[in-house]
């Protein structure tokens, strides 16, 4: 990284006289190495609250409590066979446990902290400007706030009241743009008028910044793995005496394409499980990487009617294209008292309390996952990992406005939901991708990129090959050390 010295002292000063420590990325994967003084202050804060010290909750492993809690093992929900109606183990990160309920937060850390250990941000006098559909905003919004910096958050005028509000409250300036989930082109040109019009604004793109697909491959991927680990263990013994573990097969990672950040996990995954199923969701409503299509949809947070430029699409096997009418119908299911009735009958109680932990594009993942289960005649021994980025309790409003649109959710029309759009999921509308179906599709970044955003053929030519991500995904134990360096100058954890 290209270091602005002048700009790292000052940095150091102002970490210092507000107490502010960086986690690593080896902390946020491994949070029992947290300072113990860390860990005694977290024990008087609450998960959403505005304190710099919940840096260090940027991990998928937060006790499931509000205030206080310090650090587990993982949050995740399995989906019994009962449920999805396959034996194959699917396997649900639970975003809901991050500070700001999705685990957004997470990609948004990864964009910032190498800009602030290089000197190349400056909270004192640039403001962070998020581009967004919903959920990067308001973790960039509150990463913000806990180094103390203006935030800028750009995301579409119709996503959901809960995410305008909540970033009103944080302190954000907000600017909406024109449309959908899927108009990122005007969130894009918001961006170049911001360039040219406001220079103490500093753009992290999620959709362009590696530092988000570094974060999902470090600390995502190998969350994913230690799970995994302890699933084999825990396996019963099999017939002859060989534990269940040792058969276990992590078979499939199942990822909506919003920036392609979270989707990087599977190349960790496939360094460790070289015959797992990568596989990409998207709304069949906007099927880009599906057909190259385009479209308006309502599945918040995936899906942008172009590729990002940090899809490593090589590494990609698979693409769902999910209804999104199948995924509102199955949130109502989940969540409303008709559905959950219904469901008792198939489920237990516990399994029940945990779908509202499921939010919109969970849904949408978990139908790719059954999907994926049946088009490659996976078994028991087979597990899929995705991760549910946030839970139902980001969409209240939906529940309203669903319920204005269609009446009271009754016990025939939860009937009807389960049997269609659950029992009913069958292989349709699966790309599995060639190698030429890969490049192809790489190659189509060129229009976004190339054409519009400034980037070089040469740079998309250099992004197809698997040495660029080797090295890219490497550069954080570089960016671990500037971390450890820029907190040894603060002197911080002596202060606390």
């Amino acid at each position: 990284m290209n270091v602005n010295e002048a700009t790292l002292s000052r940095l150091v000063e102002l970490f210092r006289e507000r107490r502010i420590l960086l986690p690593t990325f080896a902390q946020l994967r491994d949070p029992q190495s947290v300072p113990e003084k860390i860990k005694r202050r977290l024990k008087n804060v609450g998960l959403w609250d505005v304190d710099p010290v919940n840096l260090f909750r940027i991990t998928w492993k937060n006790q499931p409590v509000e205030r206080g809690g310090l650090f587990n093992q993982g949050n995740w929900i399995e989906f019994p066979p009962a449920l999805t109606g396959v034996d194959t183990r699917i396997i649900g990160l639970l975003g809901k446990f991050f500070p700001t309920g999705a685990h957004k937060v997470g990609a948004a850390f990864g964009c910032l902290v190498p800009k602030l250990v290089s000197g190349e941000f400056d909270p004192t006098r640039h403001k962070a400007v998020w581009p967004s559909t919903g959920n990067f905003c308001r973790g960039g919004a509150f990463d913000s706030a806990l180094v103390g910096c203006t935030a800028v958050a750009i995301l579409p005028e119709e996503m959901s009241r809960e995410r305008f509000a909540w970033l009103k409250e944080i302190g954000a300036e907000v600017i909406p743009t024109p449309g959908c989930e899927s108009n990122v082109k005007e969130i894009y040109d918001k961006c170049w008028e911001i360039r040219r019009t406001r220079p103490d604004c500093v753009i992290f793109n999620q959709f362009e910044e590696f530092g988000n697909a570094a974060w999902h491959y470090h600390v995502t991927g190998k969350t994913i793995q230690e799970i995994f680990n302890e699933l084999s263990n825990d396996s019963p013994p099999l017939q002859g005496g060989v534990r269940g573990g040792s058969s276990l097969r992590l078979a499939g990672y199942v990822s909506a394409t919003g920036s392609a950040g979270t989707i990087a996990a599977g190349d960790y995954l496939r360094t460790v499980h070289p015959q797992v199923r990568v596989v990409a969701t998207e709304a069949l409503q906007c099927p880009t990487l599906y057909q190259l299509g385009f479209g308006g949809h309502r599945i918040e947070g995936i899906g942008d009617k172009h590729v990002p430029w940090i899809h490593n699409v090589r590494n990609t096997d698979m693409v769902a294209a999910i209804d999104d009418e199948q995924c509102l119908a199955l949130f109502r299911l989940f969540n409303d008292p008709a559905g959950q009735t219904l469901l008792n009958h198939r489920i237990s109680d516990d399994i029940i309390h945990q779908l509202p932990l499921v939010g919109i594009s969970g849904i949408c993942n978990l139908v790719a996952a059954i999907k994926a289960a049946k088009y490659y005649d996976m078994d028991g021994r087979d597990v899929i990992f995705t991760c549910l980025t946030d839970s139902a309790g980001l969409y209240a409003s939906r529940l309203e406005e669903l319920a204005a649109q269609h009446g009271r959710y009754t016990p025939e029309r939860a009937a009807y939901d389960q049997a269609r759009y659950l029992d009913g999921i069958v292989t349709d509308h699966l790309r599995e991708l060639t190698y030429q179906d890969r490049k192809a599709l790489h190659n189509f970044k060129y229009f976004t990129w190339v054409e519009q955003q400034g980037r070089t053929a040469d740079e998309l030519r250099e992004l197809w090959q698997p040495e660029f991500w080797d090295r890219t995904f490497a550069q954080v134990d570089e960016w671990d050390k500037q971390i450890e360096a820029f907190n040894e100058r603060t002197g911080v954890l002596n202060l606390i």
